[in-house]
């Protein structure tokens, strides 16, 4: 049974930094495309980053491009999201998501969801 558990959420102020973290269990881990989303309230689900199986390749929205980095460590089934420059509008729940082939930021296609994270960025 695929498992996917995210940690490392909080609250900090704007301008800081969080690593999220998702641990992953129940699958072939490093066969599988994984990716980071949010959704705050009221909103729609948005894709952040998404990762393939070796890590060679990533994609970032245009919203966190140049301040987020998705990574992963296959020896450990863990994936990362190193957030920096936070905003307020960054607020918002973080979930990670695996599927064995679909690679992009739409949430649809993964069929592999954790429960997410809380971040809140505000001063």
């Amino acid at each position: 049974q695929v498992q996917l558990v995210e940690s490392g959420g909080g609250s900090v102020q704007p301008g800081g930094s969080l690593r999220l973290s998702c641990a992953a269990s129940g699958f072939t881990y490093s066969r599988y495309y994984l990716g980071w989303f949010r959704q705050a309230p009221g909103k729609e689900r948005e894709g952040v980053a998404s990762i393939t199986p070796s890590g060679t390749y990533t994609i970032y929205s245009d919203a966190v491009k140049g301040r987020f980095v998705i990574y992963r460590d296959n020896s450990k089934n863990t994936l990362y999201l190193q957030m920096n420059s936070l905003r307020p509008e960054d607020t918002a729940m973080y979930l990670c998501a695996a599927d064995s082939t679909y690679y992009g930021l739409a949430s649809r296609p993964f069929r592999n969801w954790g429960q997410g994270t809380q971040v809140t960025v505000s001063s």
